[in-house]
């Protein structure tokens, strides 16, 4: 694959929506274009990515093979600036269409919060590092049991 041109949003606001559009469009260039070169993305499961060029290889296979009837909706999006060049932006998000895997044919709606760190340049906005947590309802953190399994548990 030949370098991914770098695209600009006007405000880091626009990340999540953007993110999301090129989500549901299956267009992992688009996606991995918001992101500058050196850009760091973190996923659900701590999955690491150290470049764009990575973060598109990983979301081309999971937007064809994971996700590939998915459908990402932005919700409520907070930004938090850091001087005049500097922002993270918060974003929840909701996930439906996954794809099945064997024993489970119809895999829930998950609820994702998405955290953003972007940095204005002389073009405009871009993501220098992103991070995607899942958000289980009524759980406060995970414990691996004795097996290596992890779960979301509860103490209260």
């Amino acid at each position: 694959m030949n370098p991914i041109t770098s695209s600009y949003l006007k405000s880091p606001e626009e990340m999540p929506h953007a993110f999301a559009r090129a989500w549901n469009d299956r267009d992992a260039e688009q996606l991995a274009s918001f992101f500058s070169e050196n850009a760091e993305f973190v996923n659900v499961v701590g999955l690491w990515w150290h470049d764009r060029q990575s973060i598109w290889k990983a979301h081309e296979y999971g937007l064809r093979v994971i996700f590939s009837n998915s459908d990402l909706s932005v919700g409520r999006v907070t930004v938090k600036a850091i001087g005049e060049n500097a922002a993270i932006v918060h974003a929840r998000m909701s996930l439906a269409g996954q794809t099945p895997l064997k024993g489970n044919s119809t895999p829930g709606k998950r609820q994702n919060i998405f955290s953003f760190v972007m940095a204005k340049k002389k073009e405009g906005w871009q993501c220098v590092s992103a991070h995607n947590t899942d958000v289980v309802p009524g759980k406060e953190t995970n414990l691996v049991d004795e097996g290596g399994h992890i779960q979301p548990v509860d103490y209260r």
